[in-house]
């Protein structure tokens, strides 16, 4: 009995593993996905943070290309290399670009020497900058009623010397270039919203908030483009590589 038993679970088995192909109104389905193995197998994506990588392989690894390729820059961070369809109507993704960027939190409250060290590491020097970090930096803590704010100007207390103080208007909007795309291109800048916010008892905080609803990105995209599209222009058979954004 027990090899009885043995020998239909083992049947049992054997057919589950087997896939059958089903009829359903019409419409053909098979219980099993199945993989076929005499596809030619597709490249692992090479992985880069610079559009230099990208550049520096298509020039120097023709043999890997097919004899139609595509660039697509996905969005200001991320690009990628394809070919062209192969007989299955497929894909290859032979590169894969991703800009290694510094940090900021856009509508996120920093204190004064986070906001400070943030400010000089994610963003380019300008004159908007320089008056940002200015106010942030000498910003006195003060009591409440030495900050006046009517939702669109603000007016702080600032040390302009030893035992000096000033008021002064915090500057808005500001236009800023933060580090947002592959740092090969230029940096789109953008207007942005500077808050100080001062609440009783504590020190007080920075923020910046986007304010151009986000057109940078747009422009960062051509910007990406347009790079690899001068980079490239000299290569042989150009014409096999098309580049999208």
């Amino acid at each position: 009995m027990i090899k009885e038993a043995l020998a239909y679970i083992t049947e049992l088995a054997t057919k589950a593993e087997k896939p059958e192909v089903l009829e359903i109104n019409g419409k053909t389905y098979c219980t099993k996905n199945l993989t076929r193995y005499d596809e030619e197998p597709m490249a692992k994506s090479i992985e880069a943070t610079t559009l230099t990588a990208l550049v520096d392989y298509i020039k120097q690894k023709r043999d890997e290309l097919r004899e139609s390729m595509i660039i697509q820059v996905e969005d200001e961070t991320t690009v990628r290399l394809f070919s062209g369809l192969t007989k299955e109507r497929k894909r290859e993704t032979l590169f894969t670009v991703r800009a290694l960027l510094p940090s900021f939190d856009f509508g996120h409250e920093y204190d004064q020497e986070r906001f400070l060290i943030s400010l000089q590491s994610c963003f380019k020097e300008s004159d908007d900058r320089t008056a940002v970090a200015t106010v942030a930096a000498n910003i006195t803590d003060q009591q409440n009623e030495q900050y006046s704010d009517d939702g669109v100007t603000q007016q702080v207390v600032i040390k302009s010397g030893v035992a000096h103080k000033d008021n002064a208007i915090v500057p808005n909007p500001v236009n800023l270039t933060p580090y947002r795309t592959f740092l090969e291109v230029d940096q789109p800048a953008s207007d942005f919203i500077f808050r100080i916010r001062k609440n009783e008892g504590s020190a007080p905080t920075f923020k910046l908030v986007a304010a151009d609803g986000g057109v940078w990105k747009a422009e960062a995209v051509a910007n990406v483009k347009n790079y690899l599209e001068e980079a490239l222009k000299d290569i042989p058979n150009r014409e096999q590589i098309t580049i999208i954004a």
